[in-house]
Formats: C-alpha cells, structure tokens, sequence
C-alpha cells in the first residue's frame, strides 16, 4: 500500500519539475521577444540560430538577455530563500519579505549610496548580506525564535515598515545621491549589462547547493527542536547556517534587482501545494523553478499590458507584490485562528495610580498642547518672537512676519489635528485586534488612503482639498471592506485581520509606486514627501477635515468606551454580558478608519502615531479608555506637532517630513515594544 502511495508521488516529483522547466522555457522565449526596438520575434529567432543581423544581436546582448538572466537568478535566488526560511521558521508565512530581509538589505544599499559610497557589485552584496541579517535576527529574536504563530509575521512586518520608513528617509534627504534607487526599491529587472548578474551568480549558484545539501538537516528540523535534538541534530548549529545561506540568497537578489516582493513568499506555497510531501532535496530546488516562473510570468505580464516602453520605468516587484498578497490573503484565510490568546494591550502596562496623578497628568498634557504649537509656531527657518506673535494676532504686524505665520499656523494646526486623529484610531483598532501592535498603517486603511489621495492627484492634478480629501476617504473605505470582508469567516478573527490588512498595505504601497512611476517618474520625491507625512504648504481648508472627523467621531468612540474595554479583553466576556460583538467592532473599526483617512488627506502617511501614542497612554493613565483615549489624542497631537517643528528647524531651509522624524523617534520605542512582549 506504502509502496502504491509512493509511486504516484515519485513520478510527481519528476513530472512537475519538467513542466516547470518547459513553461520557463516557453516564458523566456516570449521574454526575449518583447522590448522597446523593433526587432520582432522573427529577427530573435534568426538570431539564436546564428543567423541574426546586427542590431537584433546588439538588443539581444545589450539589454534582453541581461534582463531575461537577472529574472532568472532572482527567481532561483528568492524561492530557494523563500522556502529556507519557512523551513527554519517552520512558519509558512516566513519570506524575505515578512522576516524583512528584503527591507534590511534595500535600507543598508541606499546608506551606502546615500553617503555616495560607489562601491562595486560584490562589497554591495556583502552590504546587502549585512543589512538583511541584522534584520533577519532581530526579527527572529524579537519573535522569540522559530514560532509557527502569525506574531513572526506581525513582528517582521512592523520591522519592515520601520526600515523603510529610514529607507524612505535618505531617499529624500540625499535626493541627488539616490535619483535612481526609487523604483529599483519596489524590485526593478531594468540592467543594463551582465555584471551585477554574472558576479552573484556564484553567490547563488553556492548558497543554493549548500541549501539543498542541509536538505536531510532539515526534515529532521520540521520535527521540532525537542524530536531533532533527540534525533542528533545540532539544531542551533543549523538553524544559523540556514538563516544565513537564505540571507544570502536574499542579498544577492537585492544586489541585482532590488527587493523583488513576496517572491519568496509565494514560491514555497504553490510548491507545497503542488507536492505536498516532498523532501527539502526536492522543495527548494522546485522553489526555485517556481520563484523563476513567478519573476519571469510577472514581467512578461508587466510588458506586455503596458507595453515595452513604459514597462521599462515599472518595477517588476510592483506585479509579483500583487501576486504574493494574494498568496498571503489566501494564506490567513485558511489557518486556524488563535493560538494563544494574546493579552490585551491594556494589560501589559500599569494601572494609573491617585486621582492626584490623574490631574497632575491632564494638567501636563495640556501645558504641552498649548507650548508645542506655540514653539512650533515660533521656530523654523526663521525665529519669531513671543511679542510678534502677540502682534501677528492683533493684526499689527509688517508683510513678511505675517506671510511667515499665516504659513506656519496651518502646518501647526494640521500637525495637532493629524497626529491626535491617528492616535484615536490607533486606540480603536488595538482594541478590536487585541494586538500592542496593529495601527491603521499594517490594517492597510493608510495605503488605502495614500492609493486613493495620490490616483486623485495624479488624474486631476488641480483637485481641491475636499476632492482630495473625499479620495482618501473613499480609498481609506474601500480597503476597509475589502481587509474586513477577507478577514470575515465565521466571526472576525484579530490575527486575520491583521495579517490579511498587512497583505493589502503591501498591494496598495505597490499600486502607489506603479501611479507614480507611470503618471510622473521625474518628481519622485515630491510623491515621496507627501507619502512620508508632510505638513508642507498645508492650508486651513485642509484642516477642516480632519478637524471635523475629530469633533465628530472621537465623543463617538468615547461613549463606546465600555465596548472598547471589553473587546480589549477577549471574545467570551462580551458574549456573556450580552454585547453585540460584531456591530461594535464595525462600529469603531468604521470611525478609526475615518479618522485615520481624514489624517492622511491632511498630513500624508504617517505611520506609528497610531502604535506609539496608545501605548504611552496606557502607561500614563492605565487601561480604561474612559482615559486612554482623551490622553492617546493630546499626545499625537504633541508628538505630531513636535516632530514637525523638529522637522522644519533642523536643517533649515531644507525640511525633514514630519513623518520621517516620527519614524526616527518611533522605532526605538516600537523595538522596545516588541521586547517587552516577546514570548
């Protein structure tokens, strides 16, 4: 009977493989005949048998080949990686993406560039290796290792926004330095000639073999470390060689082409799902294939929709990111929820003390609501006095202070207004997750926002503030339905939710990229900007907004504060006291996602207000949103505001989006977070 088992699957093995190899054969010569010269497929054909003239041959070396050779060796690179690091995590939600190896080694690349560094293509792989392993291990320590739980993913993913918030970051302080890394950063097969790809072909061609020689290693590995241990496998010894051949891989797919997205992710699980049992002898090396018709299938279909000529300036990373959140969609939808029930946010933080403290606390609070706009109003590239200002109101000052703080009031009043919403949200949606780490960025709602603010402007580039506004409320509610909807199973799931919110901030992140590379690649950092979370020429129409949201929606969330306390807990405890848990949760996910839209249309996208403020307000006043959430918006309200006079003062007259600073300031606090919850 074993036998009869074993038959169909060996000629599984053997026949898959060949299909594989036969349909990447098929894409490649339809690779080789799609481009910008006139060269059609029968000047391709009369050239690979020798008989090509000229110009069809200078295309063929000069540009197709290269870029056909590129495709191939980040396929093989990125699903072998891919798989490696599934097996290591045993999580199959492990990729270079989730574990932000791809962030880590994007972030170091343009450091060196950014600092004008030209270094050649092995020391940027050795950067590259460098900057996607310190990643790597921090979001396998931050993890706790190894763990099946989707908390690897939610860790890794918060790593990689983080990273390229910094990322992002250099991109705009060191325009100059880095013109040409911004759509390279979204995974772009654009090379001009062999050498990146000839260099790292070794590095794969290794790291890949030596892969698949642990293959025996890592079956034992997939038992767990208890039954490996027993078994004689050093498993410390070859988790770390795994983790740093898949690193390597990784790095060597940046250094060609830039972080191909969720390649890694994607070629594993259609592996798996099409030879369920195989051996990782046989899983990596089919990863591979898989991963080279993922990458190849993905710029065929890229070239041949937008056509040679535009496809040039798309990233490929923007088509397989679409195809890998799919994967991943599809992924959280069919895991079993739960695991371990999750603490609720409240619950690691103290409670707060006397109602002396209370006051003491409010009364802080409001010092700083009212000094740091001042301050914000007083600073910048030009130093206004206490005594001007008082003038400015009463309307008795010269024309140039007063063009200087009619600028300066609604960059203050957007940051206050901007920063307090988002932390509003922040608190809604932490609660209705029950996780310390979701915020409207990693449910999707701000990448939903940003796609529909930034289609707007791109198709009507004199759209008003409402028009923009009602953009990034309509984009904002769309993903809203759509994250919701697919987290919808028989009750709503946190963990689904957050996951599947992550997967469609990746597709919206890529479909703002294809927008601006398409409509206006030559003004990158100006889209830069605004998705980095500026306050930049802002006027008071478009406070209105966001101001209005606030006065609307956070007395709403306010009243519901008993609601937010008990989904905070857990699902039974609601139930039992009768509540009405889904109406509740749509309710305040509906509100914080508004909140959150109205913010973007405002400032940008800015992301870890909404993380960092519930936090510090919890830790303030204890759990009772009776008091995290009046406490949560003055203080998003404060950090906002103070990073944006940061922000405008530093290096003035230049700027720094307000955003950026909060990122700075943010990921310590948020790595910080992640260690005081680890498991």
């Amino acid at each position: 009977m074993r036998a009869g088992v074993r038959a169909p699957q060996a000629a599984r093995a053997v026949a898959v493989p060949a299909v594989l190899v036969v349909l990447i054969a098929v894409l490649a010569a339809v690779h080789l005949t799609q481009g910008t010269s006139s060269s059609d497929v029968f000047d391709v054909l009369k050239a690979l048998f020798g008989h090509g003239d000229a110009q069809t041959l200078a295309v063929l070396a000069g540009s197709r080949v290269p870029r056909l050779l590129a495709a191939l060796l980040v396929g093989v690179a990125l699903g072998v990686a891919g798989a490696g690091m599934q097996s290591v995590a045993r999580n199959p939600l492990a990729s270079p993406d989730t574990l932000a190896v791809n962030a880590g080694a994007h972030f170091a690349v343009v450091l060196v560039a950014a600092f004008g560094l030209a270094l050649p293509v092995l020391p940027v792989g050795g950067v590259a290796f460098a900057g996607g392993l310190l990643a790597a291990v921090a979001v396998l320590g931050l993890a706790g290792g190894g763990s099946a739980s989707p908390r690897l993913v939610l860790v890794g993913s918060a790593v990689m926004l983080a990273l390229q918030s910094l990322t992002t970051l250099l991109l705009i302080s060191y325009e100059q330095e880095t013109a040409d890394l911004f759509a390279w950063g979204s995974g772009s097969l654009t090379v001009s000639d062999l050498r990146a790809t000839a260099q790292m072909a070794p590095v794969v061609a290794l790291a890949a073999a030596a892969l698949v020689a642990m293959g025996r290693k890592l079956d034992v590995l997939a038992l767990g470390d208890d039954n490996a241990t027993v078994l004689g496998l050093p498993v410390r010894r070859t988790r770390v060689g795994a983790v740093l051949l898949t690193v390597a891989l990784t790095a060597a797919a940046v250094t060609v082409a830039g972080p191909v997205g969720f390649v890694g992710l994607s070629a594993p699980v259609i592996t798996r799902l099409l030879l369920p049992i195989a051996k990782h002898r046989v899983l990596l090396p089919v990863s591979g294939l898989v991963g080279v018709v993922t990458v190849l299938g993905a710029d065929v279909v890229l070239r041949a929709v937008f056509g040679s000529a535009t496809a040039v300036l798309v990233p490929t990373g923007v088509v397989t990111t679409l195809v890998g959140a799919v994967v991943l969609v599809w992924l959280a939808r069919r895991g079993r929820s739960g695991g371990a029930r999750r603490p609720a946010p409240a619950g690691r933080v103290g409670v707060a003390g006397s109602r002396r403290r209370l006051v003491t606390i409010a009364a802080g609070l409001l010092a700083l609501l009212i000094v740091v706009p001042v301050a914000g109003l007083l600073i910048g590239d030009r130093l206004v006095l206490l005594g001007d200002l008082a003038n400015w109101f009463a309307g008795r000052t010269g024309t140039a202070l007063t063009f200087v703080l009619d600028q300066r009031l609604p960059r203050v009043l957007a940051a206050v207004a901007a920063g307090a919403a988002l932390a509003v949200a922040g608190c809604g949606i932490q609660s209705v997750s029950r996780n310390p780490l979701a915020e409207p960025g990693l449910l999707g709602i701000t990448a939903g926002a940003g796609l529909g603010a930034i289609a707007l402007i791109t198709a009507v580039p004199v759209a008003g503030t409402w028009q923009i506004a009602g953009a990034a409320g309509a984009g904002a509610a769309v993903v809203f339905a759509l994250v919701y909807g697919l987290a919808w199973r028989s009750g709503l799931d946190s963990d689904r939710l957050v996951i599947i919110g992550i997967a469609v901030w990746s597709a919206g992140m890529s479909l703002i990229t294809l927008l601006i590379v398409v409509a206006n690649p030559w003004d990158s950092a100006k889209a830069l900007t605004w998705l980095s979370g500026s306050t930049y020429g802002r006027t008071l129409d478009q406070v209105l907004p966001v101001a209005l949201a606030l006065a609307v929606l956070t007395p709403l969330l306010w009243a519901r504060h008993r609601d937010l306390d008990l989904l905070a807990l857990d699902d039974d405890t609601p139930r039992v006291l009768g509540m009405r848990r889904e109406r509740s949760r749509l309710v305040i996910l509906v509100a914080a996602g508004a909140l959150a839209a109205t913010a973007v249309s405002a400032i940008g996208v800015v992301a870890f207000v909404g993380l960092v403020a519930p936090h510090l307000a919890r830790s303030l006043v204890g759990g009772r949103h009776a008091r995290v959430l009046p406490v949560a918006a003055a203080v998003g309200g404060v950090l906002v505001s103070a990073a944006d006079t940061i922000g405008r003062s530093v290096i003035a007259p230049a700027q720094i989006p307000a955003g950026l600073v909060i990122a700075l300031v943010g990921t310590p606090y948020f790595v910080f977070v992640l260690w005081r919850g680890r498991a």
